[in-house]
């Protein structure tokens, strides 16, 4: 099991945009799609020193830095990973 420290939050990113569009158009191969700079995750878990930790709950949404997502490898699960720094905002619900 993976326990995040050092103001890491896990969280679960949403998947990349497919080879087919809404309208079932099929895309080439080739196509990569721009990639958003902010996306809403969900939160998994966090490290206890996470600057704002009392704010947090497990599956929380919160606004990220996609570019900042590390990805880590462990018995071929892909884990993702951020720093506190970069989540701009928690979403609440309502």
């Amino acid at each position: 099991m993976f326990k995040p420290v050092n103001r890491y939050v896990s969280v679960t990113v949403p998947d990349p945009i497919q080879n087919m569009t809404e309208s079932g158009i099929m895309l080439p191969a080739d196509f990569v799609p721009k990639k958003e700079r902010y996306v809403v995750a969900q939160v998994i878990q966090w490290a206890p020193d996470v600057r704002f930790e009392d704010e947090l709950t497990v599956g929380a949404h919160i606004v990220i830095d996609n570019s900042m997502v590390e990805e880590i490898n462990i018995k071929n699960k892909t884990i993702n990973v951020i720093l506190d720094n970069y989540i701009i905002g928690i979403v609440e619900e309502g």
